[in-house]
């Protein structure tokens, strides 16, 4: 499956030279980081409410859109689908508790 993460991953990259007229995630990068995390933000609180009216369909549908803005996201940033399998690798097998104490403190 992280071959259609790559492939998509390759399509926002593309999508960067495009005019903002025709391509949503053009359009998205024209308007900034700031547009691009407000998009976030909305698809995380749509696939929230999904969870919690427990409609499966729903919740793979705003999941998806989740990811989806997520990536466009990493993109804009620099960063790819790849950058974060690395890390959910690197924290496999360690417990949730090992693996924040392991973090920085701020």
């Amino acid at each position: 499956m992280s071959e259609v993460l790559d492939r998509l991953a390759d399509l926002l990259e593309q999508r960067k030279g495009a005019d903002p007229q025709s391509s949503y995630v053009a359009k998205l990068y024209a308007k900034g980081i700031d547009t691009i995390l407000k998009k976030v933000g909305e698809e995380a609180a749509e696939t929230i409410i999904a969870a919690k009216d427990g409609d499966t369909e729903k919740i793979i549908y705003e999941t998806a859109d989740l990811w989806f803005h997520s990536m466009v996201m990493l993109a804009h940033v620099g960063l790819r689908p790849q950058d974060v399998l690395k890390e959910l690798a690197r924290r496999e097998g360690l417990s949730g508790l090992e693996e924040k104490a392991s973090r920085p403190t701020e």
